[in-house]
């Protein structure tokens, strides 16, 4: 008994504290041998852990919105649900976004979230992309912009203050695109390589040279914001009447391998906070899970999108989600 006492304290050991190293060929390997719920690969190449853990720049528990508890006992929800298939006239839906080398993820979640929710809202008349930079610099409530910041304060601010339209970086779209390059985070291509955390964008309250609004002409305002019940049931009924919303959780190292499939936390530390668009759900080969957009590029894990499993608050998914409603 006592020699298999022994044995059992070694493998929970070594299923604690694995061997293979962050963003390592070995961690992938390790992973994949696990035979779980989803794939790993390289996302991540010649990289600084600096960067790696600056991309994590939401600070988790942080204030809380009041909630908006839904009647879900009138509601027969689909099994499936993917916006991009139900708000087809809605393109931010199917967009993915570049941080770059900045912790503004807290301000992009929002940012793509209110941007689908304005078009959704007015079907499809309203199509724009709500801007990340204009969020990022200039809401002094919401943390510490690139190195950091409170998804709740960022849909908080848009209720008080509004946010002008913006689109991707050198995009020239909308009053105030991003100005963080994309960087090279993943493969080896065209775009300089990422270091770690950059300076937060000043915040200029114009838009730039030939936009057809002034800057507060271009403001458009949230009606309310509110924070969703962390039960399913609860998130899936949110999503299916307004759209994506927000959702922060905890990062661990081998959530940066992500391939494909419904990822849940098998090896590594955690490395902070992180916030993504939460878009749908579903369930794969038997497993239930989210769909995500994350703000990593299009070339990290499923074409910039990630699934993560559903119903039990996988690294906190379900207990930070925020949302709100444009002002028609």
């Amino acid at each position: 008994m006592r020699l298999l006492f022994l044995i059992a304290v070694m493998v929970s050991v070594t299923l604690a504290h694995p061997h293979p190293t962050l963003l390592s060929p070995e961690m992938v390997d390790f992973i994949n041998k696990a035979n779980t719920t989803w794939t790993a690969g390289q996302n991540f190449h010649n990289v600084d852990i600096s960067y790696v853990k600056s991309l994590c720049g939401t600070i988790l528990n942080g204030p809380k919105l009041p909630q908006v508890v839904h009647n879900v006992e009138s509601l027969q929800l689909p099994d499936t649900f993917d916006p991009r298939q139900q708000w087809p006239n809605c393109p931010t839906i199917q967009q993915i976004r570049d941080q770059g080398s900045c912790g503004s993820c807290w301000a992009f979640g929002a940012a793509e979230a209110i941007s689908d929710r304005l078009c959704i809202q007015t079907s499809g008349k309203i199509s724009l992309e709500i801007s990340a930079e204009d969020l990022l610099s200039c809401c002094d409530d919401c943390g510490f912009g690139c190195s950091g910041g409170f998804p709740s304060a960022a849909w908080e601010y848009w209720t008080k203050t509004g946010l002008v339209t913006g689109g991707l970086y050198d995009s020239k779209v909308g009053c105030r695109p991003y100005t963080i390059p994309p960087c090279e985070h993943h493969v080896n291509g065209t775009r300089p390589p990422c270091q770690g955390e950059g300076d937060t964008p000043k915040c200029l309250q114009q838009c730039i040279d030939g936009y057809s609004l002034s800057y507060p002409k271009d403001k458009h305002i949230g009606r309310r914001s509110y924070s969703v019940p962390s039960q399913q049931e609860q998130i899936m009924t949110e999503l299916y009447k307004n759209g994506p919303v927000e959702a922060a959780f905890s990062v661990y190292e081998d959530f940066l391998q992500y391939k494909t499939g419904v990822y849940q936390h098998v090896t590594g530390d955690m490395l902070g906070g992180h916030a993504i668009k939460l878009l749908g759900w579903g369930e794969e080969n038997g497993t239930p899970y989210w769909l995500a957009a994350n703000s990593w590029n299009s070339d990290w894990g499923d074409k910039g999108f990630f699934k993560i499993k559903r119903g039990n608050d996988e690294c906190g998914i379900e207990s930070e989600v925020v949302a709100g409603i444009p002002l028609s």
